[in-house]
């Protein structure tokens, strides 16, 4: 797959004879800009991981409604997977929190890591403003990340004050 995006932009750089960011930037001013970042929390105890996954998936309904951090959750689910060829389905494959303004966190477990367990929070929101565009993917998340942390309660669940990596 990422041998086809390659030659993709490869593609598109010698149709549209502009840089990458000049490309980015028009397209953003067209349609506004997704912002995305994934923090994960490296060799977490695993029953402490284990824990925070079930302390989200307990207080889905109660989350409903509720503020944090200045947004306030539209909806929260554990959602699986559909496969569309074998019609097999995966449970449990993480949580999602949905927030009125359209921004998400999920969370997913995993534990390919050699030691405990991964917490990996995908953050999401769209941003339509053109001055907001330039902002650094953490700066424009800021509010995401924030509500992610507190509903999660990650710090006295974990011990962890900050994500191991972010990309």
């Amino acid at each position: 797959d990422g041998l086809w995006a390659v030659l993709l932009w490869l593609n598109i750089l010698a149709v549209k004879r502009q840089s990458v960011a000049r490309i980015m930037e028009a397209h953003w001013a067209a349609y506004g800009r997704d912002y995305y970042t994934r923090h994960d929390y490296e060799a977490v105890d695993a029953e402490a991981a284990k824990g925070l996954m079930s302390h989200l998936q307990a207080s889905a309904a109660a989350l409903l409604g509720k503020p944090f951090a200045g947004l306030t959750v539209s909806r929260a689910d554990d959602f699986h997977y559909d496969d569309p060829v074998d019609g097999s389905r995966s449970e449990h494959q993480g949580f999602r929190v949905f927030f009125e303004d359209g921004a998400r966190a999920v969370f997913r477990l995993s534990g390919t890591g050699t030691v405990g367990a991964t917490i990996r929070i995908y953050l999401e929101r769209y941003e339509a403003d053109p001055a907001r565009h330039d902002l650094p993917a953490q700066e424009a998340l800021a509010g995401v990340i924030a509500a992610a942390r507190e509903i999660s309660e990650i710090e006295a669940r974990t011990g962890r004050t900050e994500p191991d990596v972010i990309t």
